[in-house]
């Protein structure tokens, strides 16, 4: 290619400057080291110089691995190591078809060997599929004589191709699985169309990208995402595997969501011989007795960032040329707009539209392809960092020049290159937010209302767990509202918000504001009583130090009664009606409720702020 640029531009009377000189001398040595890849491509698949690697499947119901992934290496200390480098060049020197018959003879060979139980999912291209090397019988051989059988070998199906034929991947798909092969669905989320795919192939196991896994335990958009894919699975006799697991809290997520399987760093790392059990550590999570609590639409304390919005998009350098960004929007038809990053710091953003418009002038393209794409790139884009709220890019963005909507923004972390967001997905996320808050939060405190508090008793009810629903009613509020105002009632409302929140773990215990004065609080914590009595304390000094000091003095404050009487009335107070719940003790959340209400009524009797419990399994109160 370096040669025929060369040639071609003298022939156009174009004079090539000392950087154009040296742009196409990179060129020539760009030309020679594809030559260079390419023979250690081939000495690789022909040497079988490639390790397999496993990663265990994990069930989260029987806390066993029921399968394992194979993975492929190559050699160590190569430009060819990562599997992501391996397949690059091959898919670049059309060694593709190669390549993948050689590593699933490896794979299949290690698995053998290393004795493993359960199902081996091996990766497979769709174009793969329909190879000579996979269909002529060998592969079926090779297992007969590893002892292994086909209904043990589970095909994933790699999103890195986009798929059109779809009767005739059917077809394909029916003759692996006339011989025992079952099909799996990688990356669900990811590439270009895997939720068609989804629907034509109708894979026994659907595998869900990493991205919506990490992190889902803190995000309502990836919850909410993975269970639609769960329910949908579930309607189609699918199972769900969960890739990427790294948290604790992301894995409990998982598990009370109700998904089937998991695999990640958490569980164990890839490995050439992976452990056949699950770890102490990992078996010890899975048996925690609290129900994890599921990332709410909205609330205090949970702002949305930008950070949900960052997709990473591989950048190009400042001296990438022109010719090589055109290819890119040309091959990726999806992509809007193209980063410039030079040493992890983002130096600018290149739009689509505008990158081929100019080409598509006349002799544009002759002209500027040999070019660095700092020529055509804005060089001063909308960046945010991480934390920054999707409200505060929302306003920046709407004062902004129009073209920034469009061209979408640079995420960093620190400063440091972390990926792009688009103009409309931050628009759809400040929607959803703004709908959700509306239908599930109370716009006051922003704590969740009766439909989610509702669902998360009926999620802790079907899983058998111990809890405590502690309803809590502010004592003599009218009076108070009415003699200080409505702004002084809100902030007493507001402050009970806060307490319950700063005195709850937000990953055992679920808090609801059920409408003005009135809160619902779930407590898995084991030490739910002493927070209960903190919360009493603290709401006594709250409401001293914001009553005058005649009221404080005399405990109480002069308001005239229905009949236009002064009356002196108490200060507000807190009561809370504790209802101590075993498994089998309720079932449904309108029993809860109506429990916890009645239980109410019993601590509003006691004088001042108090702490009213009943014990369900027992029958016993205390007070």
């Amino acid at each position: 290619m370096a040669q025929t640029l060369i040639r071609r531009l003298p022939l156009r009377k174009f004079d090539l400057d000392d950087s154009e000189h040296g742009l196409c001398t990179r060129l020539e040595n760009d030309e020679r080291d594809r030559s260079v890849e390419l023979d250690t491509l081939v000495s690789i698949i022909r040497e079988r110089r490639l390790q397999a690697v496993f990663q265990p499947i994990l069930d989260f119901r029987t806390h066993t691995y029921f399968a394992y992934e194979a993975l492929i290496r190559g050699p160590q200390g190569t430009p060819l190591h990562a599997p992501s480098a391996l397949f690059v060049a091959a898919n670049r020197h059309g060694l593709r078809r190669e390549l993948e018959a050689v590593c699933r003879e490896i794979q299949f060979v290690a698995f053998a060997e290393r004795q493993l139980p359960g199902k081996l999912f091996i990766n497979a291209s769709p174009a793969s599929l329909d190879d000579d090397l996979f269909r002529n019988g060998s592969t079926l051989q090779l297992l007969r004589r590893l002892d292994l059988k086909p209904t043990r070998i589970v095909i994933e199906l790699t999103e890195n191709q986009r798929v059109s034929d779809f009767p005739r991947i059917q077809q394909t798909l029916a003759h692996f699985r006339g011989l025992g092969y079952q099909i799996a669905i990688d990356d669900l989320g990811e590439g270009f169309s895997n939720m068609r795919m989804w629907s034509e192939v109708k894979p026994e196991y659907v595998k869900i990208d990493q991205h919506f896994i990490n992190g889902i335990a803190d995000d309502t958009l990836k919850f909410q995402f993975v269970k639609a894919m769960h329910e949908l699975a579930e309607t189609c006799s699918a199972r769900v595997i969960a890739e990427g697991i790294e948290r604790d809290s992301d894995c409990l997520a998982l598990r009370d969501l109700g998904v089937a399987c998991g695999q990640g760093y958490l569980i164990e790392r890839p490995t050439p011989s992976p452990s056949s059990r699950l770890g102490g550590p990992m078996r010890d999570l899975l048996r925690r007795g609290s129900i994890a609590v599921f990332p709410r639409a909205s609330g205090a304390g949970q702002a949305h960032t930008v950070r949900q919005l960052a997709r990473w998009i591989e950048p190009v350098t400042p001296d990438t040329l022109n010719e090589v960004v055109y290819r890119r929007f040309a091959e990726e038809p999806e992509l809007g707009s193209l980063p410039v990053v030079a040493d992890g710091t983002p130096r600018g953003l290149i739009n689509r539209h505008a990158m081929i418009d100019r080409f598509a002038r006349p002799y544009r393209r002759d002209l500027y392809e040999c070019r660095p794409c700092t020529q055509f790139m804005d060089a001063a884009p909308l960046i945010f960092n991480e934390d920054a709220t999707v409200q505060e890019a929302g306003l920046l963005i709407s004062r902004s020049a129009r073209h920034h909507l469009t061209d979408g923004f640079i995420i960093t972390d620190n400063g440091a290159y972390l990926g792009v967001g688009s103009g409309h997905d931050l628009m759809a996320l400040i929607t959803e937010m703004q709908i959700q808050a509306a239908r599930y939060a109370n716009p006051l405190t922003q704590l969740p209302g009766n439909v989610p508090l509702n669902e998360h008793i009926d999620h802790l009810l079907r899983a058998g767990k111990a809890f405590s629903a502690c309803y809590c009613d502010i004592d003599h509020f009218k009076a108070f509202n009415d003699t200080y105002g409505y702004r002084k009632g809100d902030d007493i409302i507001q402050i009970l918000g806060t307490l319950l929140r700063e005195n709850s773990d937000p990953r055992l215990d679920f808090l609801g504001h059920i409408g003005g004065d009135d809160f619902l609080a779930l407590f898995q914590s084991g030490d739910w009583e002493a927070r209960c009595a903190r919360i009493l304390r603290l709401f006594d000094a709250q409401i001293a130090a914001m009553v005058t000091p005649l009221d404080l003095q005399r405990g109480g404050y002069l308001a005239e009664n229905h009949r236009g009487e002064a009356v002196l009335h108490p200060l507000p107070t807190l009561s809370i009606g504790a209802l101590a719940l075993c498994a089998g003790d309720a079932e449904s959340h309108q029993e809860v409720a109506s429990a916890a209400s009645e239980t109410r009524k019993h601590a509003k009797k006691i004088s001042g702020s108090s702490l009213f419990i009943t014990r369900c399994r027992s029958g016993k109160s205390d007070a």
